[in-house]
């Protein structure tokens, strides 16, 4: 896969109010008869941010997406999606947006460049002076690493192959927001390294505002600039990676060895308690850690309250954590 180049910019650009919001939802409910799948999701996206929506099978992450979306009809709440409600959008809004499914079915016969180009056309008539539509097609194959496949039909693609094209599908009508479900799934090392850097170009230099969810909390601790967290429908923290580790496990945990012997020490102070541990045994202290809790410690341990039949209670604590 080559390098990840910056896309073609439209030939003029303005930029939009820092105050607009790309996604405004307050008190989103869902009701299928008598289950709740939402119950007051509430929270807002500026244009340009990357957020990731995180949260246990079941949590209600699919009834969002296919809501802010324009698929699903929602029972309650405001919902604001570049500036319309996603129930009353036309193809024009349609065209502002990019949607990239964990798999569909494609066009076996058709080759990569052919078939981005036929994409192409449909946002043609929805360009703007602003945006300029649909991405150079040759741009966009370069972009996502199939310079190389671009005569190739698309069923003699490998499946990371395939999934850089769902990437390309989704992009190709330079979309002000875009959905990524699992984008990386089926990516080697290289290209998910390389995908990484599309998505922060999208988002720094076209303003691209970009919704992900995944599982992989790794990727989503590298992407996103903000983590939204979603169980029992509803959301129950909100804030950067490093914020809602931090809060949810203030503790470091230092290791270390003396004599052949390991320890191990939960403070809240790690930098006291390393100091104090030198002035104490000098050289004889070996083979220091301190280890803060990521990302994934923190959701896994509130994944497992939830699922252990505590999730009222686990809910009640990490929103008083997350305040």
């Amino acid at each position: 896969m080559t390098v990840v180049r910056q896309l073609r910019a439209p030939e003029a650009v303005t930029e939009p109010p820092d105050d607009l919001a790309a996604i405004e939802v307050r008190d989103l409910r869902m009701r299928y008869g008598t289950n709740d799948v939402l119950k007051g999701v509430s929270f807002t996206a500026k244009r340009g941010e990357v957020l990731a929506l995180l949260g246990p099978n079941g949590a209600g992450k699919t009834t969002t997406i296919e809501i802010l979306e324009g698929f699903r009809m929602r029972s309650a709440g405001d919902v604001r999606v570049l500036g319309v409600d996603p129930a009353q959008g036309d193809e024009r809004w349609r065209a502002r947006l990019g949607v990239v499914l964990q798999s569909w079915r494609d066009h076996g016969k058709w080759q990569v460049r052919e078939l981005l180009a036929h994409f192409g056309l449909y946002y043609t008539a929805y360009s703007t002076p602003q945006i300029s539509r649909p991405w150079d097609v040759d741009d966009l194959i370069d972009a996502v690493g199939l310079t190389p496949h671009a005569a190739k039909r698309v069923g003699q693609l490998s499946g990371g192959q395939r999934r850089r094209l769902d990437v390309a599908i989704g992009i190709v009508g330079r979309p002000e927001l875009l959905f990524l479900d699992e984008p990386t799934a089926g990516f080697d090392p290289e290209a998910r390294r390389e995908f990484h850097d599309l998505v922060h170009r999208l988002s720094d230099i076209d303003d691209t505002t970009i919704l992900l969810t995944t599982h992989d909390l790794d990727e989503a601790e590298k992407l996103a600039s903000r983590i939204l967290i979603l169980a029992g429908g509803e959301i129950v923290a909100d804030g950067s990676p490093d914020q809602l580790s931090r809060r949810v496990a203030a503790d470091a945990e230092v290791r270390w060895s003396r004599d052949g012997d390991r320890f191990v020490h939960s403070t809240s102070d790690a930098t006291a308690f390393v100091r104090q541990l030198f002035q104490q045994y000098g050289e004889e202290i070996a083979d220091l850690e301190v280890r803060r809790a990521s990302l994934e410690d923190t959701y896994m341990a509130f994944v497992r309250e939830y699922e252990s039949g505590r999730g009222a209670s686990a809910l009640r604590a990490f929103e008083e954590v997350t305040k």
